[in-house]
């Protein structure tokens, strides 16, 4: 079912310096603050190409996407990226704490190109909606460009681990790529070129489905851009980096609500039509979640001037998921939030870390935070395969593919 491809890549030369210099986080990561940090540290960051300076004076003959499209051109003249001279796929490891842990875990997958899908295929599976305005962004860059300078994150169902194995197998030489991100994450990256090697991956995956984990709207964009352009080489295909779902190292974080700017919000009123009990900390709350119970349903919701955190806590129904009784329930029936508010972020913010959002509520820049719990890897691929899709920002993959290992051009 799965197609899949070995590939030359343009990647960064020696010549461009150090490589934690030149490669980013995804696009859509990328705060104004880390922006202007990237493009502070070399004239051939990634960001350049992939979140470029804007300027008052742009036209349509000098803006963010022609600027893009000329430093690319103009980097590849002048070697400061170099073509791979043998298709490979290459083995990517991610060794990483979650937030708030010192335990370190490895996550392992490999970049390589995947075929463009049709979700009506029911080959690709999407688990998220998108949005109209970053598409638009990100077709302009692809149209000026030419060019894919970050992977589509892509999880496989491999529950005996084969395809890992094959990878342990390539790390075991000295990896092209070790470097660390501002997260703490040690990213290496080693090729996998013997003809032996590739073909047994491809053998494994052709039979799989693929689920995308982060990088709907690149997909969406690349499949949009497939179909107006046939005439491109190579147009048929995206980069992707393939993760196996089973795999240890797989992890997401939670993604918590916090509720600011609701005129006739009242804290009474939400917990009156609410059943909840009253864990007494912040610290219990972290105790409770600590110790999984997939059979219930348990959303923390922290108040201003409430010493506690307040506990909705019920049996899950087949098929139910947390982000959705909160937003379904909590946030729509109770608050009177609706999708459309939800699409246009009024009155929601979204935040990493319970500590932080706990913080939004005493620190007063909150009138309430819904705590969640992660949501499973598994609980994604049960909505995805089904025909599902999630709310946004229901999942939060950590840590994130680096931009910039890779560059797949369309020549």
């Amino acid at each position: 079912m799965a197609k899949i491809f070995p590939f030359q890549p343009y990647c960064y030369a020696r010549a461009a310096g150090p490589l934690d210099r030149l490669v980013t986080q995804p696009y859509d990561k990328i705060s104004p603050e880390m922006q202007a940090r990237y493009l502070s540290l070399s004239p051939y960051n990634l960001v350049r190409l992939i979140l470029g300076e804007r300027f008052p004076s742009d036209d349509d003959a000098n803006n963010v996407y022609t600027r893009a499209a000329h430093d690319l051109h103009d980097w590849i003249a002048a070697g400061v990226l170099a073509k791979e001279e043998q298709p490979g796929f290459y083995a990517y490891f991610q060794e990483f704490s979650l937030p708030g842990s010192s335990e370190r875990l490895t996550r392992k997958g490999f970049i390589g190109l995947g075929a463009l899908e049709e979700y009506a295929a029911k080959i690709v599976h999407r688990h998220e909606q998108t949005l109209s305005g970053p598409k638009k962004d990100r077709t302009e860059l692809l149209s000026h460009t030419l060019a894919h300078f970050g992977q589509i994150f892509m999880l496989y169902p491999d529950p005996a681990r084969e395809i890992d194995a094959v990878l342990d197998e390539a790390a075991q030489g000295e990896p092209l790529v070790v470097l660390d991100d501002e997260y703490g994450a040690t990213h290496r990256m080693w090729k996998i070129a013997d003809g032996a090697s590739i073909g047994r991956i491809q053998q494994l995956m052709a039979d799989k489905k693929l689920l995308i984990a982060d990088g709907h709207h690149r997909y969406e964009t690349a499949l949009a851009f497939r179909i107006s352009n046939p005439q491109i080489e190579g147009v048929k295909n995206v980069m992707m980096t393939f993760v196996n779902m089973h795999a240890p190292g797989l992890k997401i974080l939670a993604t918590h609500r916090v509720v600011s700017g609701m005129g006739n919000f009242s804290g009474e009123n939400l917990l009156a039509k609410l059943q909840t009990r009253k864990p007494a900390s912040l610290g219990e709350l972290k105790e409770i979640f600590s110790t999984p119970a997939p059979e219930r349903i348990r959303i923390g919701i922290a108040l201003p001037g409430d010493a506690g955190i307040h506990l909705l806590d019920r049996e899950r129904k087949p098929g139910e998921l947390d982000v959705r009784v909160l937003h379904d329930e909590l946030l729509g029936r109770a608050l009177g939030i609706g999708e459309e508010a939800v699409r246009e972020e009024r009155y929601l913010q979204y935040v990493r870390g319970l500590d932080a959002a706990w913080a939004k509520v005493v620190d007063g820049q909150a009138q309430a935070a819904f705590l969640l719990e992660p949501t499973t890897a598994q609980q994604v691929a049960e909505v995805a395969f089904g025909g599902g899709v999630m709310p946004q920002k229901s999942t939060d993959f950590f840590p994130k593919l680096l931009s910039g290992l890779a560059i797949y051009k369309l020549e």
